[in-house]
């Protein structure tokens, strides 16, 4: 039982990487009012919404396996209070950083209209942190960090990562953006 435990958290720390670089990306594409792989901005917005939440599943799932497998020894305060972790503790704080982050996203995302859109773009801001941070994470403290496989899959995720970021920073994205408000 325990093998599965350690097994099923490693996996949903895996899949959750993929799938908050899927997040990232498209919030970045809805930003940007363009289309993508054919969907209208609407589509792009709500695939965004359902794959964060499926990516807090799995986040869930392997943070919650990592509770119950006596291996890992992940205590209800390493998952939530940085770096007093007893294994590990600056990669699985960093870890438990990404969490945190990972929370106040999902809370302000449910939110949204009560917060006003303002508040909810100030506090999504931090899904720019919260992604390298679960990222250097991974690699940290990943007992799959070594491995050539993941380390492929890691750096794929890293490069439609920054690849999003980078076009989110240029200026091709920004007058796209202002031309579809109508400031151009």
């Amino acid at each position: 039982m325990n093998e599965i435990m350690w097994a099923i958290g490693r996996a949903g720390g895996i899949v959750s990487l993929g799938l908050f670089t899927v997040v990232l990306v498209l919030g970045i594409v809805s930003r940007s009012g363009r289309t993508f792989v054919g969907l209208p901005r609407f589509s792009v917005a709500l695939v965004h919404r359902s794959t964060s939440l499926t990516a807090l599943v799995f986040l869930v799932l392997h943070v919650g396996t990592l509770m119950l497998d006596p291996h890992a020894k992940l205590a209800l305060q390493d998952a939530v209070v940085p770096f007093i972790a007893g294994w590990n503790p600056f990669w699985v704080g960093l870890g438990t950083v990404a969490f945190d982050l990972v929370l106040a996203l999902t809370v302000t995302g449910l939110l949204r209209q009560r917060l006003g859109q303002r508040a909810f773009r100030l506090i999504h801001w931090s899904a720019y942190a919260m992604w390298p941070i679960g990222f250097a994470h991974a690699l940290g403290s990943g007992t799959n960090a070594g491995d050539l496989l993941f380390q492929a899959y890691a750096w794929a995720c890293a490069g439609a990562a920054v690849s999003a970021v980078l076009w989110r920073l240029s200026a091709g994205f920004a007058e796209t953006s202002a031309a579809r408000l109508g400031r151009v």
